[in-house]
């Protein structure tokens, strides 16, 4: 995982360092001036502008100007503060301008088509929210420094960065509270089948579907089973039995009422539950769904209307703040503005660990760098999403590829986090357009297989 500090964090860190800012700033310079050269392809000839504003941000750019000097390449400093409003011809162009501190609206200068390489962040983004004005830097290619920068993992600044490389010069960050989950992560957390397993080793109990509404009870179970449940169960209240026509999936028509009481029993063999997908907004889910979180001692995932039946964070906490088994809540930005009482702030990564803390559970909140926090504070991003996921169905998807890990036993935290970013990259495998939710059960096992 790599680790991500905010720019207050980041500023504590450095400190705190035994080295002196000036040998910090070299190994920064080191590590732009390689990128510089490898953008370039070479010093021979090339020229680069440097736009160097006068914090350390700019620091770090004067020395990478310095150390290409010594390589023969030509270069042109700027001062950030009078820099005009178009940049002389270059071949490359270094943003050293502004930090991960810059606050307001910052308007670039032209870089007439020469590349980018920012200098920690985008002169022009927030390093904490990502915000970014048009006029903000657009870089090909940013070097970070010790850690990443929510700036650069969240909102506009992800697409303003380009490809992000995290230089290691020195700094400490193991105090770190969130961090950036890869593929080599995905693949540690889920685990290998012992030769002598069985299906009941990793079952999965769902509540989903009612009448008229079985297609999310469909996509959640056979997400589930493809993501390695070993059996899965689903209970739909009001069902007719003849819509669990669903292959592998063990379907059990509960009754229209009453249902709740039915769940804790019939899921006695699951290692994991998934409730909520197409259940329906009757007025009496509220309490039952409330009733099966309490009296079923499973780890859960709750989704969609599942989430709209607990009513508010104060009201959820009373049942997922008591539950002894880890419970992922997995809202899209209008569910989690419904339990949070706002909409998700400028923030993100605090707005998910405030809801996480207040509600006692484990929160994801869906997005294209979807975010997932405990209420202790940890928190994991996951960035494989991609515009593909937009389409109906395809968070029902996503809650049973969790709860197939967390049947496996894979701790709450990185159940979530492995689930987005197994989702994600499944949706990079598929097609680049028409894809729906139903094309991802069949990308999942090749994504599962790979790692």
């Amino acid at each position: 995982m790599i680790p991500i500090l905010t720019p207050g964090e980041m500023k504590a860190i450095d400190g705190a360092a035994p080295e002196p800012t000036e040998v910090l700033v070299h190994r920064a310079g080191g590590f732009v001036a390689r990128a510089a050269l490898e953008m370039l392809g070479g010093a021979y000839g090339r020229h680069v502008v440097v736009l160097a504003g006068k914090g350390n941000n700019g620091a770090d750019g004067r020395d990478a100007a310095a150390r290409l000097r010594r390589r023969g390449v030509r270069v042109h400093l700027v001062d950030a503060a009078d820099g005009p409003d178009r940049l002389p011809d270059a071949d490359l162009v270094i943003d050293a301008a502004y930090g991960t501190g810059f606050r307001g609206e910052y308007k670039a200068p032209d870089p007439e088509g020469a590349p980018v390489l920012a200098v920690d962040i985008p002169s022009g983004v927030d390093g904490l929210t990502g915000e970014a004005g048009e006029g903000a830097v657009h870089a090909e290619r940013t070097v970070t420094f010790a850690a990443l920068k929510p700036g650069l993992v969240i909102g506009a600044g992800v697409g303003r960065a380009g490809q992000v490389e995290v230089a290691d010069i020195g700094l400490d960050v193991s105090g770190a509270r969130a961090w950036l989950v890869q593929r080599g992560d995905v693949a540690g957390w889920i685990p290998e089948r012992d030769r002598e397993t069985h299906k009941w080793k990793s079952a999965v109990y769902v509540v989903a579907g009612s009448p008229g509404m079985m297609g999310a009870a469909h996509l959640t179970s056979q997400a589930a089973l493809r993501a390695g449940a070993g059996v899965v169960r689903l209970g739909s209240p009001g069902a007719d039995p003849s819509s669990f026509q669903m292959g592998e999936v063990v379907g059990r028509a509960l009754p229209l009422l009453g249902w709740e009481d039915h769940v804790p029993e019939d899921a006695e063999r699951a290692r994991a539950l998934v409730i909520g997908p197409g259940l329906g907004r009757d007025d009496d889910r509220g309490a039952a769904v409330r009733h099966v979180l309490a009296k079923t001692p499973l780890p859960a995932v709750v989704d969609a209307d599942a989430l709209f039946a607990l009513g508010d964070a104060d009201a959820a906490a009373e049942v997922t703040g008591t539950r002894r088994q880890p419970t992922v809540l997995t809202p899209h930005e209008g569910e989690f503005a419904r339990l949070a009482g706002q909409p998700v702030g400028a923030d993100r990564l605090e707005s998910v660990r405030a809801l996480a803390h207040r509600t006692g559970a484990i929160v994801l909140l869906k997005g294209s760098t979807t975010v997932v926090a405990d209420p202790e504070g940890r928190l994991l991003a996951s960035a494989a999403g991609d515009p593909r996921l937009a389409t109906a169905g395809s968070g029902d998807v996503l809650s049973g590829i969790i709860g197939a890990f967390l049947a496996q036993g894979l701790p709450g935290l990185e159940a979530a986090a492995a689930g987005a970013w197994v989702h994600g990259a499944a949706a990079h495998l598929g097609w680049r357009r028409g894809l729906v939710a139903g094309d991802l059960l069949d990308l999942v096992p090749a994504v599962l297989s790979e790692l």
